[in-house]
């Protein structure tokens, strides 16, 4: 009977622990991700939430002509320091005056150059998109995935424009198309390249046209955390 009993009991506690928390046995999956977040998180996206400050230098260099103008961004404050070959200005883009509204449509403008991956999420309710698995790409000429992206009509300092954006397997940007007001025919077409690594952020520095004798590029990049 003891006998008996002990194998009774053990054979319960047997039957209680196969049956006991099925959840834990069964590994949640995880939320696909996007073709937007694919191309943010290769990107480094997961690694802008510590960023509190962030340094820039847009440059343009057409033949023998050069442009640059310097931003200091604090994104968590969402203060601005703008610098330019004549002045300096700081401002808050909460509040900003007609002066400020001005010159922050250029920070606007070279922020997106620099930052467009995460801008495929901090924008992803005043766009619609469309993904295709392979396009030849209007520079290099070869096969990648081609994302399009056309901003709502309303609001923004550019409304309607389109863009599209041409990367590899790795969702890294190579190459990219801008369509002003979403038309036909390319408003500029450049390279994403020369990557680096900036606190975490991977980041092209040059973008260049087919033709020699551009490159809109990026210096003095660096982040504080």
């Amino acid at each position: 009977m003891k006998v008996n009993s002990l194998f009774t009991i053990l054979s319960f506690i047997i039957f209680l622990s196969c049956k006991s928390d099925p959840k834990k046995m069964i590994p949640e999956e995880k939320p696909k991700q996007t073709v937007l977040e694919k191309i943010a998180y290769a990107h480094g996206y997961e690694n802008w939430k510590s960023v509190k400050e962030f340094r820039f230098t847009f440059n343009v260099d057409r033949d023998s002509s050069h442009f640059e103008r310097t931003w200091i961004w604090k994104p968590k404050s969402n203060d601005i320091t703008a610098i330019s070959e004549n002045d300096t200005l700081v401002y808050n883009r909460k509040s900003m005056d007609s002066i400020a509204t001005k010159r922050n449509g250029g920070f606007i403008n070279d922020r997106y150059w620099v930052l467009a991956p995460f801008n495929l999420i901090w924008d992803s309710k005043n766009f619609t998109y469309e993904h295709t698995q392979e396009e030849k790409s209007p520079i290099s000429g070869d096969a990648m995935q081609k994302l399009t992206v056309v901003y709502s009509s309303e609001g923004g300092y550019t409304p309607g424009d389109a863009y599209d954006f041409y990367f590899g397997d790795d969702f890294i940007l190579r190459e990219w198309v801008f369509r002003e007001a979403n038309q036909a025919e390319p408003s500029m077409i450049t390279t994403w390249e020369n990557y680096i690594d900036v606190g975490g952020l991977i980041l092209a520095q040059d973008h260049k046209k087919a033709k020699e004798g551009f490159n809109l590029n990026f210096t003095n990049l660096a982040v504080v955390k």
